[in-house]
């Protein structure tokens, strides 16, 4: 039976009156999208570099979870095991989309493009950058792949914490990757739900910019 208490179309908020122009835009989307993440920051957003990666399998069925951005350079780096559901499915089509939400500012961005593996060295380099709990649980994780119990997964783990008192290695199939931008969207909040809609598309090697409706 339906909850009946939870009448989702009841469900709304109106958008504070924070305007996004042109003029406010930066003409590269990758210091736009710094900016904005600084702004998240400062906002006090909890993860404010969480972002929701999309995939496609081999059945063509979009696949979305959330991830988080460690690198801004020409592109958008994250790390995952390279046989979880998006390893597998970026290893057959090898370009996503990416979404950035805060709700805090009203603000959201999503960004399209294809994507690379990066190579061993920089992937085992941030590894051992990361806590070591978190390098052992990528260490024992067959991500993806279901598990009899809590118990087991927290067992594997101690066995290897016995197993690796010093160094932790990277594991063989634990990846990183590199989302280049094609296309950009900038979105912010608007009363009435007539909301700011930038893109950043590009056209013979550089970034235009065009207002997009609600």
């Amino acid at each position: 039976m339906p909850n009946r208490d939870l009448n989702l179309r009841q469900l709304r908020r109106e958008y504070a009156d924070t305007p996004l122009r042109r003029r406010d835009l930066a003409d590269d989307p990758m210091i736009q999208l710094r900016c904005w993440l600084e702004d998240a920051r400062a906002a006090g957003v909890r993860d404010p570099s969480a972002m929701t990666l999309a995939t496609v399998d081999r059945f063509g069925q979009p696949q979305a979870r959330v991830v988080l951005l460690k690198e801004l350079d020409e592109g958008l780096v994250f790390y995952s095991h390279g046989l979880s559901d998006k390893g597998r499915a970026l290893a057959l089509h090898p370009k996503a989309s990416l979404l950035f939400f805060w709700d805090a500012l009203d603000r959201q961005i999503r960004i399209e493009g294809s994507v690379e593996r990066l190579d061993a060295a920089h992937t085992c380099d941030y590894f051992h950058q990361r806590p070591r709990d978190s390098q052992l649980a990528a260490l024992i994780s067959r991500q993806s792949e279901p598990v009899a119990n809590r118990n087991a997964l927290e067992a594997a783990w101690q066995a290897a914490d016995r197993a690796h008192p010093d160094t932790v290695p990277c594991p063989r199939d634990w990846h990183g990757w590199r989302l280049h931008p094609a296309r950009f969207e900038f979105w912010q909040g608007r009363p009435s739900r007539l909301h700011d809609r930038f893109r950043y598309q590009r056209r013979d090697g550089r970034w235009c910019i065009e207002r997009l409706a609600p």
